[in-house]
């Protein structure tokens, strides 16, 4: 029976030049670092743009090896994500003016037309939450548990579940004032 190596002995070792174990830690968190940027950007492309980011990030200043390796990289992930997420919103609205003034798109079927807008809607409406809010949102909706969500947004995980029901709250409200 193999016992996994714990991620603070992976980023000890890997500070010490073993770039396998660098490659472990990557494995190992890849597909929840890529759970929760595919959340929040609704793009197979952009979340793994962003998630090189990320574990760019991590080869190139890695942590104390004491830290939480799993709670930083999330906390990374969520914060270069909920970035992405702001900086498309302000794009999107400048192509919304820009349209206005004559440009036409090309067609699609109408199912298309339909979830590309409701991505859009939620990509929006996220952006326009306090940040938490919306990293509470994502997080919960990636999967994780009360307890690892407050350790990622650093809070009491007695608060979390209070502090979901006031982001879907605010959710809830910006999202139908987005469709009006």
């Amino acid at each position: 029976m193999t016992t996994a190596i714990p991620d603070a002995m992976l980023l000890y070792r890997f500070q010490q030049g073993d770039e396998a174990s660098f490659t472990t830690l990557f494995q190992r968190h890849y597909d929840m670092v890529y759970g929760v940027l595919f959340r929040l950007t609704g793009t197979r492309a952009e979340a793994e743009d962003l998630l090189q980011e990320v574990f760019l990030r991590l080869y190139e200043r890695p942590l104390h090896h004491a830290e939480n390796v799993a709670g930083w990289l999330y906390r990374v992930a969520m914060n270069t994500g909920y970035n992405a997420l702001r900086a498309a919103y302000r794009r999107e609205r400048r192509e919304r003016i820009a349209a206005a003034d004559g440009e036409r798109s090309l067609p699609a079927t109408e199912e298309e037309v339909t979830r590309r807008e409701l991505r859009r809607r939620v990509q929006r409406t996220l952006a326009r939450l306090p940040e938490r809010a919306a990293k509470l949102l994502v997080l919960r909706e990636s999967g994780f548990s009360y307890r690892e969500i407050a350790e990622i947004v650093e809070v009491a995980e007695g608060s979390v579940g209070t502090l979901l029901a006031r982001a879907q709250a605010a959710f809830t409200k910006r999202y139908q004032e987005e469709g009006e």
